[in-house]
């Protein structure tokens, strides 16, 4: 829901899971399925009586930050089973978080404008939520809910926000001698987001809400057993995810890799001849079409692609699909990425995408440092992780070397070695 109007769950303290149709099955991490939903009557013990909470998660700004905060999303609903929990965020969230059990409700809104805090606490007051965390390090999301009177606010005190927060947490720094130079620790964003949510559970404990007894290890920083990422996707977002591959020409079953040539910075982008090299590999050499991914925006950065692999290969022109064309949506997204046998993708969202689902992955990073988003599989032989100088000394931080850190310092022929070191392993 994304209206003024007040929510349909206000007043009713059973948590009702969101789908399209309760009786059709959901994904879960790396393709799994969900047949049965966990609704209040099932719920396990909680530590004390107590009242359920509202509580409101201010989701991160970009698509793969949120998909790096369904572990604590899943952590907050199994503590907090009974509790109306909601999420707000920009738009698209709602389409990624389509038919998850975790959130009660989706709130789409953009606080960044000068009054954009101020509309966005109006729509919030209404809802008397009992606590908020936030997981932006923005000023303005905590603006937000301040305005909006929610009592307890759980965040980082960063972006000069501390005294808007009722429970503040220190981000880690780096420190000499072991860190080469001063700034934010490189830390994963899973571990970041999971230390906000238990700190929000630990203080609902302590003012006598009911929390459920979580289980073994989901309550200790580090702990990458469980809760894993997980997407959902919908019965509607998957047709949708056939009919966009039957429009560029790849039948249902038909093997196929993705590739990712997008992002929001473009020093994060490979070069178009490149993706272009290991989509003829992918063609030629293990007979598999190609789908090009990329948002409305990235459609020229598609189209060179595409352009790239007609002139130096004609013969594979067929065997590529443009989804930039072709009307596809994040829901449907979600859908080719599951099916897609390969993802070769730059640091972005998508990426993300492919590890919720289990997709085998080859990402490619520079000038960013990967160790911001560590996931929680790492190590699995699911994804290569291509960084730009692999000599770069632990001590440092990649996104101190733009120069010597460019993406375009990673070949071709590293990419395709890569490919086939994850195809194998798949």
């Amino acid at each position: 829901m994304s209206g003024q109007e007040p929510p349909s769950w206000q007043g009713c303290p059973i948590v009702q899971a969101q789908s399209e149709d309760p009786s059709s099955p959901s994904t879960t991490p790396h393709g799994g399925v969900v047949t049965s939903v966990t609704h209040a009557a099932d719920t396990p013990a909680t530590s004390g009586a107590g009242r359920s909470a509202r509580i409101l998660v201010y989701l991160p700004s970009w698509l793969g930050d949120t998909i790096m905060a369904t572990p604590t999303l899943r952590l907050l609903r199994s503590a907090c089973p009974r509790s109306v929990i909601i999420a707000l965020g920009r738009p698209g969230m709602d389409d990624l978080l389509a038919g998850s059990d975790c959130v009660d409700d989706v709130i789409i809104g953009d606080g960044r404008s000068l009054m954009g805090p101020a509309k966005l606490a109006s729509r919030l007051k209404p809802m008397r939520l009992d606590a908020a965390l936030l997981l932006p390090n923005s000023f303005a999301s905590a603006m937000t809910v301040r305005l909006a009177g929610v009592p307890r606010r759980v965040g980082y005190d960063r972006d000069g926000r501390g005294l808007l927060l009722t429970e503040s947490l220190t981000a880690p720094r780096r420190a000499q001698p072991q860190w080469a130079s001063a700034g934010w620790m490189p830390i994963s964003a899973v571990d970041y987001y999971l230390r906000g949510g238990r700190a929000l559970l630990a203080l609902l404990r302590r003012e006598g809400f009911a929390i459920a007894d979580l289980p073994a290890g989901w309550d200790v920083e580090g702990v990458y057993s469980a809760p894993a990422m997980e997407l959902p996707l919908t019965d509607a977002q998957d047709r949708h995810a056939i009919q966009v591959l039957q429009a560029g020409g790849i039948a249902p079953g038909q093997r196929f890799a993705l590739l990712n040539p997008g992002g929001n910075n473009p020093d994060k982008r490979w070069p178009v001849e490149r993706f272009a090299g290991v989509a003829h590999h992918l063609i030629s050499v293990h007979g598999l079409s190609v789908a090009i991914n990329g948002a409305p925006s990235e459609s020229e950065l598609v189209s060179l692609i595409r352009t790239s692999i007609a002139l130096n290969h004609p013969d594979d022109e067929s065997r590529v699909a443009c989804l930039s064309e072709l009307g596809g949506t994040i829901g449907s997204l979600k859908g080719i990425v599951r099916r897609a046998a390969l993802m070769v993708t730059n640091d972005t969202g998508p990426r993300h995408m492919a590890a919720a689902f289990g997709t085998p992955c080859v990402t490619l990073f520079g000038p960013t440092d990967p160790r911001w988003t560590t996931l929680p599989d790492a190590g699995s032989g699911r994804e290569a992780v291509l960084v730009a100088d692999p000599t770069l000394p632990p001590s440092e931080v990649a996104d101190d070397h733009p120069q010597r850190c460019r993406i375009d310092a990673i070949s071709t022929q590293t990419v395709i070695e890569a490919v086939e070191r994850v195809l194998r392993g798949r």
